[in-house]
């Protein structure tokens, strides 16, 4: 029987020049080369040096688990190591972690993989973590799923259709830039979920809001209004870190601000 041959760097480097909308000759501008030598690469006529597989990586913006995927694929040894976060070499992330979700309650702030899985969050994002059946934290949470599935959060999100076209939009943007298949995977699921007419509210019943889709939630405190943004680590040198991302919830308005105040007390 036939043994199937390693992809080549060359098929790689060129599926991501293509992911990323560019010419030959404007990855070989960017990555200080010339189109000639990456047409060879591309085409497998030529070899890349291990500085030029890192260097045309960081050109493309490819994450590092990918960028020790091509080093593997031309024959060298990754660039980078890929630790756990209970590894001692962690312990100072972690901490930072810690402070950071513990010093933005009583808001909810929550850490992220790649994948959207749970890592870890603050004591505050019981308001949004309420009523989620087991099927959906087992065997790992995971932000579509809980904010998606109809026994998820999608019951109690006010506005649910706008919801869920943004966070449909946010995965399908993400899944075009890495080709990640687990992440298409998950697209392709989560698309699935049915979005029900009624949970949608008028928008005449809310005030003018500076954030295009907030998240509102029913809860037995009240309508709350929160908007969120993101947080990575800079300059990462590990798999993991690289991959990790905080999501910070802020209150929209002096009410859900007053209730999540409240809740911490």
């Amino acid at each position: 029987m036939a043994t199937q041959q390693p992809v080549r760097v060359g098929v790689l480097l060129r599926e991501w020049r293509q992911r990323r909308r560019l010419s030959q000759l404007d990855l070989a501008l960017l990555a200080d080369t010339s189109a000639r030598h990456l047409s060879c690469v591309e085409t497998g006529r030529a070899r890349p040096s291990r500085t030029m597989v890192l260097r045309l990586s960081r050109a493309l913006d490819i994450p590092l688990r990918e960028r020790n995927t091509l080093l593997l694929a031309a024959d060298y040894a990754p660039a980078y190591l890929e630790s756990s976060l209970d590894d001692k070499t962690m312990a100072s992330i972690r901490s930072a972690l810690d402070t950071m979700l513990t010093a933005h309650e009583p808001y909810p702030a929550v850490v992220v993989d790649r994948q959207w899985n749970v890592v870890t969050g603050n004591q505050a994002m019981a308001v949004l973590m309420d009523g989620i059946p087991r099927h959906l934290l087992r065997p790992q949470a995971n932000v579509y799923r809980l904010a998606l599935h109809p026994d998820g959060l999608a019951a109690r999100l006010v506005n649910l259709r706008e919801v869920r076209a943004l966070f449909l939009e946010r995965l399908l943007r993400q899944v075009n830039a890495t080709g990640d298949p687990q992440l298409r995977a998950l697209y392709e699921e989560v698309r699935q979920y049915p979005s029900p007419a009624d949970t949608e509210q008028a928008d005449a019943e809310h005030p003018p809001s500076p954030i295009q889709v907030p998240l509102r939630v029913r809860t037995p405190h009240g309508e709350l209004s929160m908007f969120s943004t993101m947080a990575t680590f800079g300059a990462p040198a590990d798999v993991t870190l690289s991959e990790l991302a905080i999501e910070l919830f802020y209150p929209l308005d002096e009410f859900t601000t007053n209730a999540l105040r409240a809740l911490e007390e």
